[in-house]
């Protein structure tokens, strides 16, 4: 897969995201990351199939610029669809009895450090009909334009895993103008405090206060159930 071809299917799962359930796009994106070209067009496939999940026609037409098999009829078998709604909102704050973020604060502020972050931001989604997955908190990971934004997602996401035991939904974004879901994510979001800062909040158990965020309201690009299966080869 060539640069263009990369940054292709880079952009496509950047459009998946909240569409597609998030474990699923988290595989495609991990295998597309690690060069598993073939696996990873499959499992793209084959859950957009599963899931019942229609793309535009732009999208479409990046997909086949990267599929190995451009003319694949199981691409012929995704729907066509008008740009579709969001199906989350995103609040800068979760419920009183929600789960607690600030470990994964603590290790996401650090661990970003190492990929040359520009600011990390929280925030919690709340489910509208039709989504795909329920409710979470949602890292948006701001970093240089020409970062590498799949290797960046799979490391990042690796470390909270193996650090933690936990999976919160990371959006890792290098340029703007955003699309839909990481624009709405990152304006409703708050910043992370960087290393030592948020190992002293989470231990104080306090979060930035409302008058202390840096608001960011990027300006939007246009167009936009069971288990989801994986493909193996």
């Amino acid at each position: 897969m060539d640069g263009k071809s990369y940054a292709a299917a880079t952009e496509v799962c950047a459009r998946l995201a909240g569409r597609l359930s998030d474990d699923a796009l988290g595989a495609v994106r991990d295998q597309y990351a690690a060069g598993e070209w073939a696996l990873a067009d499959d499992t793209l496939l084959l859950n957009l199939a599963y899931e019942n999940v229609g793309v535009t026609s732009r999208e479409r037409d990046l997909i086949r610029s990267f599929l190995g098999d451009p003319d694949s009829p199981d691409l012929r078998e995704v729907g066509v669809v008008a740009e579709p709604p969001l199906p989350y909102r995103f609040t800068a704050t979760g419920p009183a009895r929600g789960p607690d973020p600030a470990r994964a604060d603590v290790l996401l502020s650090a661990e970003t450090e190492r990929h040359r972050a520009l600011g990390l931001y929280r925030a919690w989604r709340e489910p509208l009909d039709g989504a795909p997955d329920g409710a979470t908190w949602v890292y948006v990971l701001r970093v240089a334009e020409d970062a590498d934004e799949l290797k960046t997602f799979s490391a990042v996401t690796s470390r909270l895993w193996t650090g933690l035991q936990e999976k919160w939904q990371v959006e890792v974004v290098a340029a703007l103008p955003l699309l839909a879901y990481q624009a709405a994510a990152l304006a409703a979001a708050r910043p992370v405090p960087n290393g030592m800062q948020a190992t002293s909040a989470a231990a104080r158990g306090w979060w930035l206060p409302e008058s202390a965020c840096h608001r960011i309201v990027p300006i939007l690009r246009t167009e936009g159930k069971p288990p989801a299966p994986q493909s193996s080869q």
